[in-house]
């Protein structure tokens, strides 16, 4: 993968929502679209990302942790090596009632992703 310094390492959040999404093998797999920050710390936690459909039917948000994500310079979008099993069986972050989280659905997301290993993307 292409890792060149970028001239510009800031990046407004509206240049990230809509980005594409590729596997190891680039092949687009979803399209981030939103970021969830720390509100204290300022720092992107989380991506929402959209997987599947057509025309927006079938769509499906799941939420995978930022730094799951690498910007790929040849793609101009992100590479992640989360597999479609890891989504599936992650925490929703908002849970089938759509309410934001509570702090036990957070820690339960943290430690979800916490115990699956980065892999070469």
């Amino acid at each position: 993968m292409n890792r060149a310094p970028s001239p510009h390492p800031v990046i407004e959040s509206d240049r990230v929502e809509g980005t594409a999404v590729y596997d190891p093998q680039g092949t687009q797999v979803g399209t981030i679209k939103r970021l969830l920050i720390e509100k204290v710390s300022g720092r992107v936690l989380y991506v929402d990302v959209t997987f599947g459909g057509f025309l927006g039917l079938g769509v499906h948000h799941h939420t995978v942790p930022w730094d799951k994500l690498s910007y790929d310079t040849e793609l101009e979008g992100y590479r992640t090596d989360v597999t479609e099993d890891q989504v599936q069986g992650a925490p929703a972050f908002y849970g089938d009632d759509r309410v934001w989280p509570d702090r036990k659905r957070e820690q339960e997301m943290r430690d979800y992703w916490h115990d699956i290993p980065r892999g070469p993307i």
